[in-house]
């Protein structure tokens, strides 16, 4: 069972019906017990990077999702989500995210446009079982006007180009982030979710 941290950061009603197509039975949920029995932990997130942490501090799992993400269990970020994994964020000031990745998230050069939403493509950057069976040039839905500014670069699975290099798949040992919406990036994002699915297993 997967565990989605329902901590009122949206897009969780199409992530859900995604992960329904792929047989994989899923959980809205903010209880500490019930993240600590599920085989994976989804953290989803629209919005602003301090409001969530906010949330996710007041609901008293900051700690929860640390001890389960250092016992090994599979975590995947969704958007936000995934830019809460690292240690700050320097939207509107300088907050503390979780820690689980080193490296910090910063606003997309002014030299596009902001945000960054569309489809755009990802380049792979490393050979991974996330990107298994999909073709070389893939296209995915983005919406963010933050993005991942430093991390290390043994940890780059894939990239977008937008104002610079944007991180956009992340894996370091079993958490993984997408910058992007898998769920709304049709059989591509469904192919992604699965081989994800797969590796949790």
């Amino acid at each position: 069972m997967i565990a989605i941290i329902d901590y009122g950061a949206g897009n969780i009603k199409s992530l859900q019906f995604a992960l329904d197509k792929l047989n994989k039975e899923s959980v809205l949920t903010t209880d500490p017990q019930v993240i600590r029995d599920s085989d994976s932990i989804i953290l989803p997130g629209v919005g602003a990077f301090k409001d969530a942490m906010d949330a996710i501090n007041d609901l008293g799992l900051a700690g929860v999702l640390k001890q389960e993400a250092a016992a090994g269990k599979p975590i995947l970020g969704i958007c936000l989500g995934m830019q809460l994994f690292y240690e700050r964020s320097y939207e509107d000031g300088d907050w503390e995210g979780l820690g689980l990745l080193k490296g910090n998230v910063r606003k997309i050069k002014d030299t596009v446009k902001v945000p960054h939403m569309g489809w755009n493509t990802i380049t792979k950057n490393k050979e991974n079982p996330l990107m298994n069976d999909l073709p070389d040039d893939v296209y995915v839905y983005f919406v963010h006007s933050y993005a991942v500014g430093s991390l290390e670069e043994d940890s780059l699975v894939g990239s977008t180009q937008y104002g610079g290099v944007v991180p956009a798949i992340v894996q370091q040992g079993n958490i993984t982030g997408m910058q992007f919406h898998p769920e709304k990036s049709g059989d591509i994002g469904i192919k992604l979710l699965k081989n994800y699915g797969e590796m949790i297993s």
